[in-house]
């Protein structure tokens, strides 16, 4: 990973190289002769979970990358589940975005797998497919959004723990610029190619215009009708489970800033969490050369935020930390902090973390085994243990929204403590 890579969007060799496969073959990949079976990690609120997709068509937006069609999108509605009822676990990966995420992983600047190293056919959510919503009263909603180039679909981790925690979760994926994104009757769209701080700029306004869609026919279902392009079925329940009252964002990388700029332009938005992403189009290297902030950046919010960072390296091997303290490595969030206005933390995963710690990535390279070289492992997840990074993530995810959507102060936000002793508070 290349401090470039890093500073520009707080992306990975991976992230980038999502962007990129896009335009690759979706043929089906060989199959290797020892494939890797995947487990999803264990739920640890108190709901069981349920999932559905939902395919949205804007009619008033033409598509920013291709303006001859309208704005489309998919994205993927979790939610507590009624106990008592039973449906298939839901795929962890659409087979034609398994086809791509498998053709970068293979790839020697990645994990150097060969290809059809991973059982993708065979990989399940904890999530059940359709099945009808918890009972109760209604639960608040948060927006998700992956990193730059990254499929909604790489962060189930914490997504479907966040719903069994009394949550519906929205994640997106933003066409076009996600390496591919699956539509009903499999097919494919692609991202495409581009870069530079203009590009960066029309990829967020993208994704603030997609989150802000989104919004708007989530509250189509609270009124009753079904805003899915083919008018699929929803779950028993999920209109009446959705509180608009209570919303909040959260993102990877890319997807941290766009949380943060959606709730400058829309006050719907009432609390947000970066994990691990520049809040800025563009952020040069030497310092000074480029430096194009968000309008979060240079406004702050009057509403609660969280930031969330990793540890990393510079071409030289130099440790890098990812809070407001260091603006030699990231000035976009030394600014931020100094210019928000409502409640806020940063919280600093340390013990070995790196940018993709925050994906599912840290769930399933430790079960490659030695298919994944240790120098390829270090380099992708770091050497932090891969269950208290991913337990230190769900909960301190959770006890925010639950003091901010909920009311309900687990102090864990306090300061720190022995449960997760890879969490920094950095004041």
């Amino acid at each position: 990973m290349s401090l470039r890579h890093t500073r520009v969007v707080r992306g990975s060799a991976l992230i980038a190289g999502l962007a990129l496969a896009g335009g690759l073959a979706t043929a089906a990949p060989a199959v290797a002769a020892d494939q890797a079976k995947l487990t999803a990690p264990a739920l640890t609120g108190p709901y069981d979970v349920g999932t559905t997709d939902l395919h949205l068509v804007d009619p008033s937006r033409p598509d920013p990358w291709k303006p001859e069609r309208r704005r489309e999108l998919m994205v993927t509605v979790t939610y507590p589940a009624d106990r008592f009822a039973d449906g298939p676990r839901a795929p962890w990966l659409a087979p034609g975005v398994g086809s791509v995420l498998d053709q970068v992983l293979a790839s020697e600047d990645y994990l150097g797998l060969p290809a059809g190293s991973i059982d993708w056919a065979s990989a399940k959510r904890r999530a059940e497919l359709g099945v009808p919503v918890a009972h109760g009263a209604p639960k608040p909603v948060t927006l998700f959004s992956p990193g730059f180039g990254g499929p909604r679909e790489t962060y189930t981790a914490i997504v479907d723990d966040l719903a069994s925690r009394g949550y519906v979760v929205v994640s997106l994926s933003h066409t076009y610029e996600s390496a591919a994104v699956e539509f009903p009757g499999g097919r494919l769209e692609t991202a495409v190619s581009g870069e530079g701080p203009e590009f960066m700029k029309k990829a967020l306004d993208a994704r603030v215009a997609d989150s802000r869609f989104v919004l708007d026919q989530l509250a189509k279902i609270t009124r009753g009708q079904n805003p899915d392009a083919e008018n699929r079925p929803l779950p028993r329940g999920l209109g009446w489970s959705l509180d608009l009252s209570r919303v909040g964002a959260y993102g990877h990388s890319y997807g941290g800033f766009t949380a943060g700029e959606t709730m400058v332009h829309d006050r719907r938005v009432d609390a947000g969490i970066n994990l691990d992403g520049a809040m800025a189009s563009a952020i040069g290297y030497p310092p000074g050369s480029v430096y194009v902030p968000g309008e979060v950046t240079k406004r702050g919010l009057d509403r609660p935020f969280v930031l969330m960072g990793a540890e990393g390296t510079d071409e030289t091997g130099k440790p890098l930390e990812h809070t407001h303290r260091h603006p030699e490595f990231d000035r976009s969030w030394a600014d931020f902090w100094a210019n928000q206005r409502g409640w806020k933390r940063d919280l600093y995963l340390r013990g070995g973390s790196t940018h993709m710690a925050y994906s599912d990535l840290q769930v399933v390279v430790p079960q490659l085994g030695s298919r994944v070289t240790p120098e390829k492992r270090e380099a992708v997840i770091g050497t932090i243990d891969p269950r208290r990074s991913v337990a230190a993530q769900r909960d301190y995810i959770g006890a925010f929204f639950d003091l901010h959507l909920k009311g309900r102060d687990r102090h864990l936000l306090d300061g720190e403590s022995p449960r997760h002793p890879n969490i920094d508070f950095i004041d």
